[in-house]
């Protein structure tokens, strides 16, 4: 019997998600991407070879794997075509597994300067936005004003609608944000000139979704950004702009609620986060200036925690079951993947966040917006370091004893099961415990 497996990160993102994609897909015909933009960014590692997708979903690197673009992933033509010639250029042909759907939301140069502008304007409030126009088109979608890739076919079409609303756009730069005006004709055909290249990739991916259902065939979903990132259930207003939660996979794909199998929920070791926003348990260091906490610089150096699409510093901190657990419960996960481990190996020490203080009442609830952390203070279980290599480690009984009672007592405080560890990047360091699909 066949299954649907969504796969979500549960923090902030940036928490293995694609290297996971991309094991477990040696036992599906189709990937999904569901959500979000080319501000996503999966790092795959193959016999030490790293290819790096940002809008391509991860199964590409599976020769038998159909990869579906849902409606619900803003597109920029520009970046997927870039990425295309990009995995060309490393013999990965892309051209006949990659389908796109007609109704994603198309990302233009208006929406990049939009989002840049923005940003500026806000100064030391910005929210910390990739600048690639993630939030500014769907905004557009949201106010039924967006141009879709099934726009762009015909020629004719897009022309009129494209005037209509760059008018309305370069009005905003040019006299609320003071920025430069994007010229009209250059945009239009560029356009024009792309989507000629990916036409023959558009397909109704919804129905295409079905037809691998009623062929008994397993498919993934997968999600990019965390689930605390969800524009509805995140730490609000330091979010993105689409739904990343499990939800999402089926708002954004078009399959139905009970088509849905199994949630795999992608659980760092520690927590990792980009750009502004409360951050619990965070253990500041500065990179360029070699300044802060010693146990954040290990984190973020041994871990090279560096954004994939950006190259920006991510703040890095202890585990928070206080905000994982929630997001185990938006996403109704069935089973974690626990990822980065050996990032750990040398620590003497290791903290876990069990509950928060907040204006001296301890609680297990996190608050619900950006404003509600201020007062926030983690209070913390302490376990011992194992100070030994877990990279690479064949099987669960080989861990050292205190990295296995550390994940242990992750099952424990989170009523869940381990079902894969991932002990180094490479799609071969990963021990299977528990196959989603099995």
């Amino acid at each position: 019997m066949s299954k649907n497996v969504v796969i979500i990160g549960t923090q902030w993102g940036d928490e293995g998600k694609g290297k996971v994609v991309d094991v477990i897909t040696d036992k599906v015909a189709s990937v999904v991407r569901f959500q979000g933009g080319h501000n996503a960014g999966h790092t795959l590692v193959i016999n030490g070879k790293t290819t790096v997708l940002h809008l391509i979903p991860s199964g590409i690197l599976r020769n038998h794997v159909e990869c579906l673009i849902g409606h619900g992933v803003v597109l920029s033509m520009s970046a997927l075509l870039k990425e295309m010639a990009e995995l060309k250029a490393a013999d990965i042909d892309t051209t006949k597994r990659l389908k796109i759907s007609p109704g994603c939301p198309l990302i233009l140069p208006y929406h990049i300067a939009l989002d840049n502008a923005r940003e500026a304007k806000r100064g030391k409030a910005a929210i910390g936005t990739t600048g690639n126009g993630i939030g500014p088109a769907y905004e557009d979608k949201v106010a039924r004003r967006g141009l879709r890739v099934s726009d762009v076919l015909d020629s004719s079409l897009f022309t009129s609608k494209l005037k209509e609303v760059m008018e309305y756009h370069n009005f905003s730069l040019t006299h609320y944000y003071n920025a430069d005006p994007v010229d009209y004709q250059t945009t239009l055909d560029e356009a024009l000139s792309q989507a000629e290249q990916i036409k023959h990739m558009i397909v109704d991916v919804t129905e295409q979704i079905h037809q691998h259902i009623a062929n008994d065939e397993n498919i993934l979903f997968e999600g990019a950004q965390g689930a605390l990132l969800d524009i509805d259930q995140g730490t609000y207003p330091f979010v993105t702009s689409s739904n990343t939660t499990s939800g999402g996979a089926v708002t954004g794909s078009g399959v139905g609620v009970t088509d849905i199998d199994y949630v795999l929920g992608i659980v760092k070791a520690y927590t990792t986060r980009v750009g502004g926003g409360p951050f619990p348990t965070e253990l500041i260091y500065d990179v360029a200036l070699d300044k802060g906490d010693e146990i954040g610089k290990v984190l973020g150096t041994v871990g090279h925690e560096f954004g994939t699409t950006t190259g920006r510093q991510r703040r890095c901190g202890w585990l928070d079951i206080v905000t994982l657990k929630r997001s185990f419960n938006l996403n109704a996960v069935t089973g974690i993947c626990l990822t980065k481990l050996d990032v750990m190996d040398t620590l003497e020490t290791i903290k876990i966040c069990t509950a928060y203080k907040i204006d001296g009442v301890e609680t297990t609830t996190p608050p619900f917006s950006a404003e509600g952390y201020a007062t926030a203070k983690p209070i913390y279980i302490e376990m011992p370091g194992w100070k030994t290599s877990t990279i690479g480690t064949d099987s669960f009984d080989s861990l050292p004893i205190e990295a296995q009672r550390y994940i242990r007592k992750i099952e424990q405080l989170a009523n869940l099961p381990v079902d894969i560890l991932s002990t180094g990047p490479d799609r071969a360091q990963t021990l299977i415990l528990n196959h989603p699909f099995e």
